[in-house]
């Protein structure tokens, strides 16, 4: 039989044939996308005439595109449709691919072909872009051990291989641990005070499962969110708490080593490539530079943030003490949380869910982003998709009717499937086949799943999730470069959180909820004094959530900037940095060993990043907010300027030629309520 993964999709702009597509191909697909690169490599080597920009730097861009998008639809499947053979076929792909990669890295004559074409530079007349490409080039090189002996280049190919199945691993045994987990409950009285439609989703849980009239709750966030938060029986909140807490830890599926072994080989990567330490090595590419600069901009804010949150726990301690509960612990924040929001705005997160059935936000976020970036969205059936939940649309310039991109919708929790929310891409804009490509994009998510009684029904923060993703899915959508590995959203790390932070300031707007929040069983507005709880909230335990962001990065530039050699356990390490920070001792696991950010994800020493990108999107939209939400010519400077250039240019220069100026980093603390009475506006 043909491959689905090495033949052309006769779908609609060539998307995967996920229809076709079986686990028992991908391997033959792996092993002959390889064999068709090293053809293409060879191809280079081979080629007598003198090296140029077309015949070594473009022809590398393109070399493993087949590859690539064999790749790229493995592990996206792996996370959001895995099984045990994705995760088995994980540890064996990921070193035959690693090896590849290695060997075009690592290659002597290739790196000399890249030298001379870079050498000669300033004589080639290249445009912005294509000297983007050529300086990327040759420094990815560089950075992968170009210039290295033959003894450095063999030890950086075992780590390369040996790095490559720990992210997938790591993943997997937090995915892993977390389905262990089950909280049974037979009793309706113990659910005092959770919201019912957490209820009915506990109770149809536990029909699947052969249990009817029983109740089911699991570490899928939309199930262990609303216990943990409003549930008054305490000692349900802390077992679930604790399981959720335990994710990676322990059992079968235990991180720790994983963990240890993960920054290991990072530092000895970096070692071996002349950077202090692994944070050197990535933040080299970064727009913050250096390890420095990210320590001092997480401690500039961290008193402000400990104060604030200090201030955040009395207040939950004398709620606390009503229920004569005299040592608060963590599995009673979010539930006290919830009753001090109530006494303080008259206003609970449930109390905005019935407004926010998915079909209507959907309609009303696809209308926001044709407003602000004239484009339109149009359900389209004719992809195929790996599950049925999954649904598919076509993107489309307003203006000139052309073809932008299209988009994968997976929004409900599975088996197999990763806990969070995030973008992806089937293929990236830029240069397949010799052609210019419009990208295939996806959003993932896991939200409550709808009901026999009642449609999915999502908290304001899921509303404020699914406009981040999409965020992501349009700066994918808006691209506008000519090379898929300068495409958005490849773009510096501590960049690439703008144009999805951003999004999420628009809903605190009466204009967008109007547009689009009802009841779903009455189609009324939410109330006018309803709008103004939420506004008035807004910052609302604001110190406690920067306190722990602030010292997830900390924690994560920590592993990465000490020798690993010192390092004696994972829970001894992650207690001696969060200790000192947060307000309560560790009482579970340690966050590490499910912090698939940073061991399973690309953000190792760039999880800073998410504060980093606040400064600039509370800064940017400060100017939406000067000139008009919707104003086209400030939308259309955002989408030209930022969006649509990826990374052909330096960051700070895009940001700059959108908002006139540098960012401001007052911004973040402005918006958060954390200035200073009579401070300056321009003050950092």
């Amino acid at each position: 039989m043909t491959n689905p993964l090495l033949t052309l999709s006769s779908h609609p702009h060539h998307a995967p044939s996920f229809d076709l597509i079986k686990e028992e191909h991908y391997k033959e697909a792996a092993e002959a996308g390889i064999k068709e690169a090293r053809g293409n490599i060879d191809a280079i080597l081979k080629n007598s005439d003198a090296p140029n920009f077309e015949n070594v730097i473009i022809a590398l861009e393109i070399a493993a595109d087949k590859l690539g998008s064999i790749m790229s639809i493995f592990y996206n499947q792996l996370s959001c449709n895995g099984t045990d053979g994705l995760q088995a076929l994980a540890a064996e792909l990921g070193p035959i691919q690693a090896n590849f990669s290695s060997d075009v890295i690592l290659n002597v004559d290739l790196f000399k072909k890249v030298k001379a074409v870079y050498d000669a530079r300033d004589t080639l007349g290249l445009n912005t872009e294509d000297m983007m490409l050529l300086t990327e080039t040759y420094k990815n090189f560089i950075r992968g051990g170009a210039l290295l002996d033959d003894a450095m280049k063999t030890r950086l190919r075992e780590i390369n291989q040996e790095m490559s199945v720990q992210g997938p691993t790591f993943a997997n045994n937090v995915k892993k641990s977390e389905e262990l987990f089950e909280l049974w409950v037979s009793s309706e009285d113990d659910l005092a005070g959770l919201p019912e439609n957490s209820k009915i989703a506990a109770r149809e849980a536990a029909k699947e499962k052969g249990r009817d009239g029983q109740f089911l709750f699991t570490l899928d966030f939309p199930s262990f969110y609303p216990l943990v938060s409003y549930c008054a029986n305490r000692n349900l909140r802390e077992t679930i708490w604790r399981g959720f807490n335990a994710r990676g830890y322990g059992g079968p599926f235990d991180n720790c080593d994983l963990t240890l072994n993960i920054v290991r080989l990072r530092y000895e990567r970096a070692q071996i490539l002349g950077y202090d330490h692994h944070a050197a090595y990535v933040l080299e590419k970064r727009m913050a530079s250096d390890a420095d600069t990210v320590f001092k901009f997480l401690n500039a804010m961290m008193d402000r943030y400990k104060e604030a949150a200090q201030k955040d726990l009395i207040e939950l301690k004398t709620l606390a003490a009503v229920d004569n509960i005299a040592d608060i612990m963590p599995w009673d924040v979010g539930y006290y949380s919830e009753k001090l929001r109530k006494k303080l705005f008259d206003f609970s997160s449930e109390d905005l869910r019935p407004y926010f059935p998915l079909d209507r936000v959907l309609t009303g976020m696809f209308n926001h982003f044709e407003k602000l970036f004239g484009i339109t969205f149009k359900a389209n059936n004719a992809y195929p998709a790996w599950h049925k939940d999954v649904t598919s649309y076509d993107v489309t310039d307003k203006k000139t009717g052309d073809f932008m991109g299209m988009i994968y919708a997976d929004f409900f929790p599975r088996t197999g499937k990763k806990p969070g929310a995030w973008m992806t891409t089937y293929r990236e804009q830029g240069l397949h086949n010799g052609v210019v490509e419009r990208p295939l994009t996806a959003f993932v998510c896991n939200f409550t799943k709808p009901t026999e009684g009642a449609p999915s029904l999502l908290t304001f923060d899921e509303v404020e999730t699914i406009y981040h993703e999409m965020g992501h899915v349009t700066h994918a959508l808006l691209s506008n470069v000519t090379y898929g590995s300068l495409a958005s959203p490849n773009v510096l790390w501590d960049f690439v959180e703008l144009p999805s932070q951003i999004q999420e300031n628009w809903l605190y707007e009466d204009e967008v909820l109007n547009s689009f929040a009802a009841h779903y069983q009455t189609g009324e507005n939410i109330p006018a004094e309803l709008l103004q709880k939420l506004k008035d909230s807004k910052n609302f335990m604001t110190g406690w959530g920067g306190l722990r962001q602030n010292a997830f990065g900390l924690l994560d530039m920590k592993w990465h900037t000490v020798d690993p050699a010192a390092i004696e356990s994972v829970e001894s390490f992650e207690d001696s940095i969060m200790s000192p920070i947060l307000l309560f001792p560790r009482m579970a696991g340690p966050v590490s060993t499910s912090f698939g950010h940073v061991f399973a994800g690309g953000y190792a020493a760039g999880y800073y990043s998410y504060k980093w990108a606040e400064v600039l999107d509370a800064d940017a939209f400060e100017a939406f907010l000067e000139k008009g939400l919707y104003n086209q010519d400030l939308a259309m400077s955002y989408r030209h300027e930022v969006l649509a250039k990826g990374g052909t240019e330096d960051p700070k220069i895009l940001y700059a030629r959108f908002r006139g100026r540098d960012a401001d980093p007052a911004a973040l603390l402005r918006r958060e309520g954390l200035m200073d009475a009579g401070a300056d506006k321009k003050a950092s």
